[in-house]
């Protein structure tokens, strides 16, 4: 129940945040397309897929492990694809998710992120969000961040403002609604986020 409350209030205070934003400040939608982004792909690849996700996300884990690999070997390694992917948290624990991962080094991030979604179901299963953020740090630390770090990780404002803006450019452009969304060359996928579907965008685009 504690759990559920938690989730609910992070939702609320997020929703707040939006609203207080778009009122007073210009939301830039350009750096959505800065490099501030965990990317795989080169950076002149003829398609861009942004993929918008949050860590905590069942089906963005669904996703991660067994869409974006096919799409790694049949387009990524061919320099046809680059993969953005983007924080889109829906919780308070998938926000600091993503906060220890733009705390990692740029080089250990796509690992980090493989291994959030590899083993989501183990470290997303505890008795409270305490326990998970435990979880989290565990894991942390076998990419560079002691413990020290990733508790003033999880207080940086500037990491933290970073995502929160990311999202809310996110939600203003493709007014997105669930995760994972996928957005290719500019325009939001339509229908299953299956390989098949993903694949019919790509080959009319190269």
């Amino acid at each position: 129940m504690k759990k559920n409350y938690l989730k609910i209030k992070f939702s609320f205070l997020i929703k707040a945040f939006i609203f207080y934003f778009l009122l007073f400040f210009e939301v830039h939608a350009d750096n959505l397309n800065s490099n501030n982004f965990v990317s795989i792909g080169s950076e002149k690849a003829p398609v861009k897929i942004k993929i918008f996700s949050s860590l905590t996300c069942p089906h963005c884990a669904n996703f991660h492990n067994n869409i974006v690999p096919k799409i790694k070997e049949n387009y990524i390694e061919t320099g046809e694809v680059q993969l953005i992917f983007i924080d889109f948290p829906l919780d308070e624990i998938a926000f600091n998710a993503s906060k220890l991962l733009h705390c990692l080094d740029e080089k250990k991030q796509i690992s980090f992120l493989d291994k959030i979604y590899k083993d989501q179901a183990k470290w997303v299963a505890a008795t409270n969000n305490i326990e998970i953020n435990k979880n989290l740090k565990k894991i942390a630390i076998n990419f560079g961040l002691n413990l020290t770090e990733s508790d003033k990780c999880l207080v940086n404002e500037e990491i933290s403002d970073k995502i929160l803006n990311g999202r809310i450019q996110a939600n203003k452009k493709y007014s997105i609604n669930s995760t994972p969304t996928i957005i290719i060359n500019e325009k939001k996928l339509k229908g299953s986020t299956s390989f098949e579907n993903i694949k019919k965008k790509i080959e009319k685009i190269i």
